[in-house]
């Protein structure tokens, strides 16, 4: 039902950024309340990472607080992530991910296809 399109991963240094972009299509408003970026690197659990509400509410772990920053386009259902001052341990696949509420997305149907970060030290 809903379609979830990643861009924007690639390689960095320590220090430097990247911005992700995830674009929401074929969905009800409703399905897309809630839409995050998750990551998942080799031999750690799956972790949200941040997520943003329709009404612009927000999330963040705590190891990124401070350095990424999460926004919503509505008009569009895209949701981005810029990550600033990334750090090697941020190296891992982000996935997209939307749903009807933040709690919600660890379980949602929706997810993208994952986009991979890799950050050099």
């Amino acid at each position: 039902q809903v379609q979830l399109v990643e861009s924007g991963g690639g390689l960095v240094q320590a220090g430097g950024s990247l911005r992700l972009s995830c674009a929401a299509s074929g969905g009800s408003i409703f399905s897309i309340n809630a839409m995050g970026w998750f990551r998942q690197a080799p031999g750690k659990q799956r972790e949200l990472v941040a997520a943003v509400t329709i009404g612009r509410t927000t999330n963040y772990a705590d190891s990124v607080k401070g350095r990424f920053t999460i926004s919503r386009d509505n008009r569009i259902n895209t949701v981005y992530l810029q990550m600033n001052n990334l750090k090697p341990e941020d190296t891992a696949v982000y996935r997209c991910a939307a749903g009807s509420a933040i709690e919600r997305l660890p379980t949602t149907r929706y997810w993208g296809q994952g986009t991979q970060v890799t950050v050099s030290s």
